[in-house]
């Protein structure tokens, strides 16, 4: 390091650090340059080495560090002190690496590339290596600022290739660190390939042509350790929610062994999982071009099985199934893949939908049977093929003919009347399904569903507001283009009421009312 520094009261900057670090709103270049003025990052360096006995000191100059190499500025000096760095990221204290690694974050995030390259100057200083230690042997706190580093990392020029090197032999590369460490260490490992993956496509690419996806399956397969299974699950659901991410998970094995998980595995909660990472990596737009019809409805039946009644269900598992039913039927093509068999898995949806024995299962099935219905979907897409659209007819009329409500303009008026999560799920549910006609006759024989949906007292909050305004505009739009109904004097009535409710939008209006004098008798004493 360069020549030492030393204050010769430590209490005096320990007091002007503390007010740096607490100073309200972020501090800009002009009050850093001020700071370091009037005390030297070397002299604060130092004292952050010596700590000596001064309770609080550490802790207080690494929030004024932080703080300073978050500005312009600060970022500036960084390159100079990156012996600094390399010491922090090798401290015994956990409190000093995630500092390091918060100031290579920073660095990376402002540098100059006229007069810096920052892959050499981190090569130079043999930042990378330092930082999968930090990874993998620091605490939470520590691995997540690592983490944090390496994915600035990927982003900047020439990183790719500090992190992917050529040669897959050097002991950085991350699929030689997953073969090597311990449960942990690879769970920590997997959890930043997930993040590489969220940078771009073209590291997502990256990763997937060194074969780092199959380290998750590995993980997967191995039932020796259900935490760690759980961990990875975990991860994959973040990975089944990037858009970019559809096509390269599509390509391995993942389908084919989430079924099987939701199959085969003892565990209600990796079952519980492995359904809502199907789910959600069935709900992208672009996932029919990368796989099979078959390897969908593979899934989808073993989906199917969790909700068939066994000794085995149990009510979260089932709300998990049927709210995967749900991602994947926002598709149109999904959708149909549901009515694709003799009998369809969208029965277990309808008969929870309108089944009061379970909240939280009549919750998540009316929310599946408005996505299914197209609630989500554009206009064009709303409608499913004929055979599909003939089986959810059925299927309504005969859920609605074997409760005692009889028909499924009953059904609706039972679930209008529950509490506000059911309502906002059935208005969901109704804006979907009224682009048939069909459902559109069932909305309009029962005045009470009129009456709930355009009534702006109905809903208190913003969200069920919303949800009841855009039920009543789909209501209103579905009868306003059926040249049946509009020729009925029946329904002119209604048509009225769903144009003034549209007119007068979401939100809850309080009627004009004229300012009344008031008349009091005089007090008398």
């Amino acid at each position: 390091m360069e020549e030492e520094y030393s204050v010769d009261d430590p209490t005096q900057l320990l007091e002007a650090a503390s007010d740096f670090a607490l100073y309200p709103g972020v501090p800009n270049d002009a009050s850093v340059k001020d700071f370091l003025d009037r005390f030297p990052l070397p002299v604060i360096i130092n004292a952050l080495q010596t700590k000596g006995d001064v309770p609080g000191l550490e802790n207080t100059l690494v929030a004024c560090l932080e703080r300073i190499f978050k500005t312009k500025y600060g970022a500036s000096l960084i390159p100079h002190y990156m012996p600094f760095v390399q010491v922090g990221l090798k401290a015994d204290s956990q409190t000093v690496k995630s500092l390091a690694c918060h100031t290579v974050t920073c660095f990376l995030e402002h540098f100059d590339e006229k007069t810096v390259s920052p892959a050499r100057l981190l090569i130079d200083n043999d930042i990378y290596p330092l930082l999968l230690d930090c990874l993998l042997y620091g605490n939470e706190r520590v691995a997540t600022a690592s983490m944090d580093a390496i994915k600035t990392l990927a982003g900047c020029p020439g990183g790719m290739d500090i992190i992917f090197p050529e040669n897959k032999n050097v002991a950085t590369h991350l699929g030689n660190l997953v073969a090597q460490c311990s449960s942990l260490g690879r769970v920590r490992v997997l959890a930043l390939v997930a993040k590489l993956f969220s940078v771009s496509s073209s590291v997502a690419s990256v990763i997937y042509h060194s074969n780092l996806l199959s380290a998750f399956e590995a993980e997967i397969n191995n039932t020796n350790d259900v935490l760690v299974t759980l961990s990875v699950l975990e991860l994959l659901y973040e990975l089944a929610d990037i858009q970019h991410g559809t096509e390269f998970l599509s390509r391995t094995a993942l389908l084919q062994l989430l079924g099987s998980i939701i199959s085969t595995s003892t565990e209600s909660i990796s079952r519980s999982r492995a359904m809502m990472i199907s789910g959600r990596l069935m709900s992208k737009e672009n996932i029919y071009m990368f796989v099979d019809e078959y390897g969908v409805k593979a899934v989808i039946s073993a989906i199917e099985k969790i909700l068939e009644p066994s000794d085995r269900q149990e009510i979260d598992e089932i709300e998990y199934a049927l709210e995967a039913l749900g991602y994947i039927g926002s598709l149109q093509q999904g959708a149909a893949l549901l009515f694709s068999s003799s009998l369809p898995v969208v029965r277990h949806v309808i008969d929870a939908a309108f089944d009061r024995q379970g909240h939280g299962k009549q919750l998540s099935a009316l929310h599946a049977l408005a996505n299914i219905a197209g609630e989500s979907r554009p206009e064009d897409k709303i409608l499913l093929n004929g055979n599909a659209e003939e089986s959810l007819r059925k299927l309504i009329y005969e859920t609605a003919s074997k409760s005692p409500k009889l028909t499924p303009s009953g059904l609706l008026v039972s679930v209008l009347q529950q509490d506000s999560e059911i309502r906002l799920a059935a208005y969901r549910a109704i804006t979907g399904m009224v682009a048939r006609p069909w459902f559109l006759m069932e909305i309009c024989s029962k005045q009470e569903i009129i009456s709930t949906v355009t009534d702006v007292n109905t809903e208190t909050t913003k969200i069920g507001m919303e949800a009841r305004y855009k039920c009543c505009q789909s209501i209103h739009m579905a009868l306003a283009s059926s040249s049946k109904l509009n020729s009925d004097p029946a329904v002119a009535g209604i048509a009225t009421k769903l144009q003034e409710a549209v007119r007068m939008g979401p939100y809850l209006r309080r009627k004009h009312t004229e300012a009344q004098p008031v008349v009091m008798t005089a007090e008398r004493f």
